[in-house]
């Protein structure tokens, strides 16, 4: 991948797609890790106004700090860059204490992980129209189109993708070109939605490189190691639970007839 290049092209993209809707600039989450850094940096590079916002709750510590590194390194570069810091643990913690709590519920946490997810969405759509701005994605082409590796509504709602097509090997790429910080390079991929050091690769079952190879995988099933023939079996499975999420939500059409 011409890494440069395709970061000269999607700069161009955003700037040109803000310009058309009417839009004064970007709003992004960030979480310390490679997708947000980059999608962050792409906006920084327009020069329109691009504000950048750490939303933790219940945070790991390391996150937070390479966050705000992050934040602060885009602010010194870019005098288009505003950052943010939206504490919503509490705000969290209330709404928790608010919801119900059905004994045993095996699915409670992840409605919870969930929920902290559409908590940020929220207030990303708050403060982009505070700045008459747009909301920009962060998910990968393997997340968003592979596995459906987001959240509904949470970090799946979004105004535009500008990474999307890119599998996570090139978004790491592009953080090179882009400047990212070495933290951010080498830190192991997380959601950071679970309150603990769990990885992406923990909760999926494979690694990103393992995940993109079984994307694209189109060879003889039979010559496989015993380790793709997994890998291509966990991409199979998430790719047939999360379809919902990858597919334009469902119409009831009303025939012609019934009306």
């Amino acid at each position: 991948m011409q890494a440069e290049k395709v970061a000269d092209h999607i700069t161009g993209w955003l700037g040109d797609y803000a310009r058309a809707a009417g839009m004064k600039g970007f709003v992004v989450g960030v979480s310390g890790g490679i997708d947000s850094a980059v999608v962050s940096s792409l906006c920084a590079r327009t020069g329109l106004p691009t504000l950048v916002v750490e939303m933790p709750i219940h945070q790991s510590p390391d996150q937070v700090t390479r966050a705000r590194a992050h934040i602060a390194d885009l602010t010194t570069r870019h005098p288009n860059v505003e950052g943010a810091e939206v504490d919503l643990t509490a705000p969290y913690d209330r709404l928790v204490n608010a919801l119900p709590n059905p004994p045993d519920s095996p699915s409670r946490d992840m409605a919870l992980v969930n929920t902290r997810a559409r908590l940020r969405m929220t207030t990303l759509y708050y403060l982009a129209g505070l700045h008459g701005s747009l909301v920009a994605g962060t998910g990968n082409k393997v997340e968003d189109f592979g596995i459906g590796f987001y959240t509904k509504y949470g970090d799946g709602g979004v105004d535009l993708s500008p990474i999307a097509d890119l599998m996570k090997t090139e978004v790491y790429a592009l953080g090179r070109v882009l400047g990212v910080g070495e933290a951010i390079l080498k830190a192991a991929p997380t959601d950071g939605l679970w309150g603990d050091a769990r990885t992406d690769e923990d909760q999926i079952g494979a690694s990103y490189p393992e995940l993109e190879w079984a994307m694209t995988f189109k060879g003889d099933e039979t010559a496989l190691t015993p380790r793709q023939t997994e890998v291509l079996a966990i991409y199979r499975r998430l790719n047939a639970a999360n379809r919902h999420k990858m597919e334009p939500i469902p119409v009831c059409l009303i025939p012609e007839e019934l009306r």
